[in-house]
């Protein structure tokens, strides 16, 4: 046996070693800049899509195991601000998620109606292109047909690539002073937290029992479900449920005499890990059949899912900046929580370089959930 026979048959056998691989890799793919802009964190993507594409494979439990990590720590980062920015801002997320993602139904209706495109087909391009893991749920079951999934599997690689480049090339075409912006931002977000002279009980020193706690009760929200209009239900899922448990628990910093802080350097750790455990996850799932697909559909179906992606990002950014007059921050913020994008917010915090921007993500993202499965839902019965 040939060194290079041993090397591919040990590679494909251990699943391990493949996940880490497709890190690496896409980690060096996403360092690449064209014109000022790269991947960065999404390039673990483009590097899993080719390895799911030649029959690689990883454990399912890590794209989960990471979207709950990510989820929980963007949560635990925003809590603290989260509650007072939404209050500010409620009716400006509540609207712009709604916009972002009726812009995106509207889309696939006339791709439907224009094109001809199968409306189970293009539903599923439609959630695929707003990332929604509930919205495919939703369609899946609204059409009773398989080809959703496939849609889905379309559209997807844009919407998570397309969204991470919006993020940093709006700021280069508007010339936003970013220095400015971050100041400007942080200084309506920020809020004194009043000092307690009162001490509470650490269970540890990093905050891995607070977080741990955080997802447990996260994934008990995920499973809660609420019957809605038609006869389908909604759930927050595993990607809405941890989120909200982050959300409460650093809101509250305590339960009696028991902290609840968690350190703010782990928590960017497991943050940035949970997101390419994610993306690796995703794109090795949704690579098994894409170059395929394409093939049997033809190419003019991944156009149309590109602008299922970039027609409710331009509406929505329209929208928040001149007619509710978001800052720059906390409209990108938003487009990616509209977007139900959990890696363009992983890039926005990068280009930012601020966490605050996970308020406006985590305050939209419920909104658009929703209406994603309702959009879904409504297409289905339309079309």
């Amino acid at each position: 046996m040939s060194i290079i026979t041993w090397f591919t048959e040990s590679v494909m056998t251990n699943s391990m070693m493949i996940l880490f691989l497709v890190i690496g890799f896409g980690y060096l793919v996403g360092s690449i800049k064209v014109c000022g802009l790269d991947l960065g964190s999404a390039g673990v993507l483009l590097v899993a899509l080719i390895f799911g594409h030649f029959g690689f494979t990883i454990p399912g439990v890590a794209k989960d195991l990471g979207l709950i990590c990510f989820v929980t720590s963007v949560g635990y980062i925003a809590g603290p601000k989260f509650f007072r920015n939404f209050k500010a801002n409620a009716k400006s997320y509540i609207l712009l998620g709604i916009i972002i993602i009726c812009s995106g139904a509207l889309t696939c209706l006339a791709i439907v109606k224009l094109f001809g495109v199968p409306a189970d087909l293009c539903i599923g391009m439609m959630t695929g292109a707003l990332t929604s893991t509930p919205g495919l749920a939703a369609a899946l079951e609204s059409t009773g047909s398989e080809a959703a999934s496939v849609g889905y599997g379309i559209a997807y690689p844009f919407g998570v690539i397309g969204v991470v480049l919006f993020v940093q090339l709006l700021p280069k075409l508007l010339k936003t002073d970013m220095d400015a912006e971050r100041a400007l931002f942080t200084a309506v977000t920020d809020v004194e937290l009043k000092k307690e002279n009162k001490k509470y009980f650490e269970v540890e020193d990093m905050g891995l029992f607070p977080y741990a706690l955080a997802i447990v009760i996260g994934i008990i929200l995920a499973k809660i479900t609420i019957p809605l209009p038609g006869g389908g239900t909604f759930a927050l899922g595993t990607s809405g449920g941890p989120l909200l448990a982050g959300l409460i628990l650093a809101h509250f910093g305590h339960i009696g005499p028991v902290s609840l802080k968690a350190d703010v350097k782990m928590l960017k750790v497991l943050r940035e890990f949970g997101l390419i455990l994610f993306l690796a996850g995703a794109g090795i799932g949704a690579g098994a059949g894409f170059v395929d697909i394409l093939k049997e559909h033809g190419v003019m179906l991944f156009i149309y899912g590109a602008l299922m992606t970039l027609v409710p990002m331009l509406i929505g950014y329209f929208f928040a900046a001149k007619i509710l007059k978001l800052s720059v921050f906390n409209t990108l913020g938003a487009i990616c929580g509209g977007m139900t994008s959990t890696p363009a917010l992983g890039t926005l915090i990068k280009v930012t370089k601020t966490d605050d921007v996970a308020s406006a993500y985590a305050a939209t993202y419920p909104i658009a959930l929703v209406f994603v499965v309702l959009a879904s839902q409504f297409l289905a019965i339309i079309c």
